[in-house]
Formats: structure tokens, sequence, C-alpha cells
């Protein structure tokens, strides 16, 4: 899959960039964004998305090229920890019960993006 990058090359706009493609990618294949940017104190969860009786947690990690490790590196156990607690406090936060959940990770390097599904 690519799309042109945004003309803003700044980490911030490059980020957005990327959430909105991989939301976009979720919703081609049938999923339902239920947030976005969801945010308390502890962190944010990128992007949370819904296919039947599963909830998806993405982290979405862009990069303009793989030179400094890819994106995936970037997921490391101390994030998978805090991404874990954060869902929990979504999860929570929503009243969702008895749902099926799933952490990826979706990768975008330049333009390509590649998701990894049950990621942790």
């Amino acid at each position: 899959m690519s799309e042109d990058p945004p003309g803003d090359r700044s980490a911030q706009a490059r980020g957005r960039w990327g959430e909105d493609l991989a939301a976009r990618h979720y919703r081609r294949l049938g999923y339902e964004v239920l947030d976005r940017n969801w945010r308390i104190r502890r962190g944010e969860l990128d992007l949370v998305v819904r296919l039947g009786d599963t909830v998806v947690f993405c982290e979405v990690k862009t990069r303009r090229t793989a030179g400094f490790g890819g994106p995936v590196a970037a997921v490391d156990r101390t994030k998978q920890l805090r991404l874990r607690r954060l869902a929990a406090a979504w999860l929570a936060a929503h009243d969702v019960h008895r749902v099926d959940v799933r952490f990826d990770v979706v990768a975008i390097t330049g333009v390509e993006l590649e998701v990894y599904e049950a990621a942790f």
C-alpha cells in the first residue's frame, strides 16, 4: 500500500498521516474505528478498532526510513506493558466487556504500510 506522505515533514505531521493511513486500512478491511488518539495521564492509544467481538489496540509507528531501525523495534517491552495498561483503562472507561482483545503494530516506513497482527 502506498500513498503520498504529507508535505510537512515534521515528525508530528508524519505520525498523524501514518495514523490516518492505518485507520483507512482497517476501514477497508471492514473494521469500525472506535477511537483515535485516546489519552489519559499515563499515555495514549493511537487507534482502537473493532471487528465483530474483537477489539484491536493499534500502535502506529511511522518512519521516513529504516535508517535508525524499523518502526516495530520502537515497540519494546516497556511500551507493550504501557499499551496493555492503557487498553485495560480504555475498556473500563468505555464499559466494554466480554470481547477478545488483540494488540497490533502498524509499521509505516516511507509510504509502505505493514500490519503485525497480534504483535504482542
